[in-house]
């Protein structure tokens, strides 16, 4: 049985968006609140079904068991495809002691070695266990990825609405028609982090795409701070929501809104249980070109970035954020 959060925890209160809602307009609402308040926010009846998601944490599951060996045979590649061992990450080495208490297995987009877009930086075929060994995870990670990447695009429609664009703005060939999806499957050690000693499951950091889907189980770690330069920094903890996705916003969706919106640092803490967790990181288009939303400026308010790529911005980013990015460019 898990452990509930300390009474003596912060707790954030997350607005919670239903995407069978009929009402968009209220949607719309609640969604702008959450992304100039914190950019955290759940989203619910989303359509993918709960047998399903469970079917994806089991089979999760399943790999992270094998042995070390075993695993360490799917290391990442280059292009970031496949497992990344314990420590293997630090996102943020100037508080933590050594890397995060993590495991995990990065899944893009399959583009087949023959195809053009496998020449870019952010498309590759993906590693896959042995069909011996897992019969039915490839499938199962395959189909929860598209699903998933529906989810974003509808997500996405809310967040043109927001911004005062066309609903379909982020889904076009250019941005989501052709985007850098990534899934991530996220395991953390039964350990209890300390954070004054620089032991974390995952350091604070705040994702640097255009949004992130979130799949929990139902062990809490999960934490928030809204203000970044406050002294002493005030944590909150996010409450696993069963069925439902923990929505953020990223850095790239930040600039596009001229700071509009949100992209907060969160950070993952250990309560001595073993904690599984689902990541779906999307970006754009590799040549799609990220600059100041109309509805974002004005003579007061002039663009705050320059014009950039996507490929060069998320290049620059792993640059900030990786020891070698050499094989990336």
């Amino acid at each position: 049985m898990n452990t509930p959060i300390p009474e003596s925890a912060n707790v954030s209160l997350m607005n919670c968006i239903d995407l069978s809602s009929s009402d968009v307009q209220s949607s719309v609402s609640l969604l702008k609140q959450a992304c100039l308040d914190s950019g955290f926010f759940y989203v619910i009846n989303h359509g993918i079904d709960k047998e399903f998601m469970d079917e994806v944490f089991s089979e999760s599951k399943r790999f992270f068991n094998f042995p070390e060996q075993e695993k360490m045979k799917l290391l990442k590649n280059e292009k970031n495809r496949g497992y990344t061992p314990f420590f293997d990450e630090n996102l943020d080495p100037a508080n933590q002691i050594h890397g995060d208490y993590k495991e995990g297995y990065y899944i893009g987009i399959e583009v087949s070695e023959d195809q053009a877009d496998a020449q870019k930086p952010f498309y590759s075929p993906n590693r896959w266990p042995s069909e011996d060994i897992l019969p039915r995870w490839r499938k199962t990670m395959e189909k929860y990825h598209q699903e998933a990447l529906e989810v974003a695009r509808s997500v996405s429609q809310l967040i043109a609405l927001a911004l005062g664009l066309d609903i379909n703005f982020f889904d076009q060939p250019k941005m989501l028609g052709n985007p850098i999806a990534t899934l991530r499957l996220l395991h953390y050690e039964g350990r209890t982090s300390e954070p004054a000693n620089g032991i974390f499951g995952a350091g604070a950091h705040s994702d640097y795409g255009l949004i992130t889907l979130l799949a929990t189980d139902d062990n809490y770690g999960l934490q928030i701070c809204k203000d970044k330069d406050a002294k002493p920094q005030i944590w909150e903890y996010v409450p696993p929501l069963k069925g439902a996705f923990i929505v953020n916003l990223g850095d790239m969706l930040e600039r596009w809104s001229n700071c509009f919106f949100r992209s907060t640092l969160h950070r993952v803490l250990g309560n001595g249980q073993e904690r599984y967790s689902i990541a779906f990181f999307v970006d754009p288009s590799h040549d799609c070109i990220v600059e100041c939303l109309p509805t974002c400026q004005s003579e007061k308010n002039p663009p705050k970035f320059p014009t950039v790529k996507c490929k060069d911005y998320l290049l620059q980013k792993y640059k900030d954020t990786h020891a070698d990015i050499s094989s990336y460019t």
